[in-house]
């Protein structure tokens, strides 16, 4: 009899000793740069029997009532698979909400496996306007229900009633991606809407090249225009633009550089002479817009509050690009504002 129980003991021993390997053998990931990486690592730590980072990807509404009764409520697992489908998302009073469609799949200690489908929640709160100690990407909330579909069929094609979501603008979150890592730190944190910055105005531009054939298809240039700061008198702004070819890259203003001669060298004397010595290129805007009727944008740089100096570009777009095409100065600080086109291109095909 007791060769019987230590014979049990030991067999028992080994399939425990199993069940510890297999879920070391699960991978181990710990991403928290997009939604559904925060879901994918929840389900690595709940394989890998890692129960206090599980816990660790909810926010305050933990998903149940302690971590202990958390816990208990996998005892009986052993292995688990996941798998994510297209993730929409929605930004609120600072903060971007997103709903990943979800299925796992549950293998239990007898090796009987079930899939459980639906949707997780998740709230990104910016991260300029938080305070130490940072909150990254965090599952808000989640519900999953037994389903009869196969694992491979099993996540649901959109969460809520709706439809699926539309396709991710790529080349929008490579802009606002490249905009908060260049700027995120030297420009405000709000817009003068009091909306946090690093959602752009957006635009889309259909055009031929100029060797295109009359068959060819048209191309699309994306245009992504970004508030950055509000001086005294002069707002600035970064563009970024994007196509199938260079993909998303930083607008560059090209800005005549200036040689102007004042009468008895004093500037807020007549104007003399204005001279252009060169060609620079900067990635600020000065006051600008853009018109989607004529593809320009245009620029106002005020040199003092009252703008009786100042200079101003306008840019058009064509053969997939910004050309300066012509740029005005008013150089004489007499209260009036009476510019004189230094740089016209206006006229070229």
């Amino acid at each position: 009899m007791r060769r019987a129980t230590f014979a049990a003991t030991a067999f028992l021993s080994l399939i425990c000793i199993g069940q510890q390997a297999r879920a070391a053998d699960a991978p181990y990931i710990d991403d928290r740069s997009s939604a559904e990486s925060v879901v994918r690592s929840l389900y690595s730590a709940i394989g890998r029997h890692e129960f206090a980072r599980a816990w660790g990807y909810f926010g305050d509404t933990k998903p149940a009532k302690d971590f202990a009764a958390f816990v208990k409520g996998y005892d009986d697992t052993n292995t688990v698979e996941v798998m994510t489908g297209a993730v929409s998302d929605e930004g609120a009073a600072g903060s971007i909400y997103y709903s990943v469609p979800v299925a796992i799949q549950a293998t239990d200690k007898k090796g009987e496996a079930k899939v459980f489908a639906g949707c997780y929640t998740l709230r990104q709160v910016n991260a300029q306007i938080q305070e130490p100690p940072f909150q990254p990407i965090f599952i808000d909330k989640g519900a999953l229900k037994p389903s009869t579909e196969d694992f491979d069929s099993a996540v649901p094609a959109s969460c809520g009633d709706g439809p699926p979501p539309p396709k991710k603008d790529t080349a929008l979150e490579q802009a606002k991606k490249a905009f908060l890592a260049t700027y995120g730190d030297q420009c405000d944190k709000q817009d003068t809407e009091g909306k946090p910055i690093g959602e752009p105005e957006a635009y889309s531009i259909h055009y031929k090249d100029k060797d295109a054939q009359p068959n060819d298809p048209e191309r699309e240039t994306r245009l992504f225009r970004f508030f950055c700061s509000m001086a005294a008198y002069n707002e600035s702004e970064v563009y970024y633009i994007g196509n199938d070819v260079d993909g998303v890259t930083q607008l560059q203003f090209t800005e005549p550089e200036l040689d102007i001669r004042y009468e008895n060298n004093d500037s807020e004397g007549k104007v003399e002479a204005i001279h252009i010595i060169g060609f620079q290129t900067s990635g600020w805007a000065t006051n600008s817009d853009y018109d989607d009727k004529t593809k320009t944008i245009s620029t106002f740089n005020k040199w003092r509050g009252m703008a009786d100096a100042s200079s101003s570009g306008t840019y058009l777009f064509r053969n997939g690009d910004f050309s300066l095409v012509q740029y005005d100065v008013d150089a004489s600080y007499d209260g009036e504002q009476n510019p004189q086109t230094i740089v016209d291109y206006n006229s070229a095909p």
